[in-house]
């Protein structure tokens, strides 16, 4: 399979298909495996400037209750104040302010994270992985995308100590974006 390469006609607005995308998240636990899981409520416009990618820019939100690690019980403990403290800040937001492309099909999306009122800035590596017109005739675009962050920068501290050392929830949490977008037909 080839590279993509990114057309200059996918230049235009954007809104994110949340029925296509996923917005995850990666940590590990108890020192010994990796507990995954994503928010299922979320939206997110942007342009997108394929000629020019300094004048792109990206705003997602996402409904922080949402969050799904397919467990309920830890679910109810993540919404709760020793984590995510869902009642008080029910979003989690995302504003780029730069887009630098650092290859062929791979750009790096700098912004402001908001998680629990508060805001630190974060870059997303992100790849393009294509386009297509869908059946419905949209113009789709696609990117998949990385970021490590701390959640003790966001003020996300809860932790419990392990009998032989270590502790229950890693910081460093691995943020995960497969992003589906369909182009608004004022772009066309």
């Amino acid at each position: 399979m080839s590279t993509p390469t990114v057309p200059a006609t996918l230049t235009g607005s954007y809104t994110i298909d949340p029925a296509h995308s996923r917005i995850g998240f990666v940590a590990r636990h108890a020192m010994v495996t990796k507990v995954r899981g994503s928010f299922n409520e979320f939206d997110g416009y942007g342009y997108f400037d394929a000629a020019n990618p300094a004048n792109s820019k990206l705003q997602l939100s996402i409904k922080a209750a949402s969050i799904d690690t397919r467990n309920a019980d830890r679910d109810a403990h993540l919404r709760s104040n020793d984590f995510f403290d869902m009642d008080t800040y029910p979003q989690i937001t995302f504003s780029s302010t730069s887009v630098e492309q650092t290859g062929d099909v791979h750009f790096q999306v700098t912004g402001d994270l908001t998680i629990k009122g508060v805001t630190r800035p974060v870059t997303v590596d992100f790849e393009y992985t294509g386009s297509a017109v869908d059946p419905y005739g949209n113009q789709r675009i696609g990117f998949e995308g990385t970021t490590v962050v701390n959640r003790k920068d966001w003020g996300v501290n809860w932790n419990a100590a392990l009998e032989a050392g270590g502790v229950l929830v890693s910081e460093n949490v691995t943020l995960e974006f497969e992003v589906s977008a369909i182009r608004s037909t004022d772009a066309a």
